[in-house]
């Protein structure tokens, strides 16, 4: 009889364990999932953005370029045209080059 009864509980041992693990992977997904609705809306193709001027100032790209920000590039509207890894290709409605800027440097308009 000693025999069944450990046999008896390891089932019921899996199978708490089993739950414990579900409710902490549902836990887990929980906050997960709630942490990118607290973000603003994600950009992507086809979106209209401008530049935050406090992320771009100091950046590579603004060293890369004319000492004073254009006007156009923080007024937007800029749609995005592609996006790879961590930069969209941009296209302003002025008669300019497209750009490559990273995404924390843009904002939705």
């Amino acid at each position: 009889m000693a025999e069944e009864t450990p046999a008896a509980n390891k089932p019921a041992e899996k199978s708490s364990a089993g739950e414990d693990a579900a409710g902490k992977n549902a836990a887990a997904k929980g906050p997960a999932a709630a942490a990118p609705a607290a973000k603003p809306a994600a950009l992507k193709k086809g979106s209209l953005v401008r530049v935050r001027r406090e992320a771009y100032a100091g950046s590579l790209e603004a060293a890369a370029s004319d000492a004073e920000c254009p006007a156009y590039l923080l007024e937007g509207p800029g749609e995005i045209l592609a996006i790879k890894a961590d930069y969209a290709q941009l296209r302003w409605r002025h008669p300019v080059p497209d750009v490559w800027l990273r995404l924390d440097q843009l904002e939705a308009c």
